[in-house]
């Protein structure tokens, strides 16, 4: 068996860190940047919200992502 934390931790990582280095960016151009599959995108966007590191804007239809400092 797998922890939440071993599934969901790399590729939060890998967001966090797109986002520190990249500043705000939208979920597709996450998915470019981190070379995730949109599914690991939206999975590890929702375990950083849950623990209250990203903030989260809508500007048209697309939601801008951000790190919560």
């Amino acid at each position: 068996m797998i922890t939440s934390e071993e599934f969901f931790g790399p590729s939060a990582g890998k967001i966090w860190e797109a986002l520190k280095n990249n500043g705000p960016l939208t979920a597709s151009k996450l998915c470019e940047v981190t070379e995730l599959q949109e599914r690991e995108v939206r999975s590890a966007l929702g375990w950083l919200g849950r623990e209250g590191k990203l903030n989260i804007e809508k500007v048209h239809k697309n939601y801008i992502y951000s790190l919560n400092e």
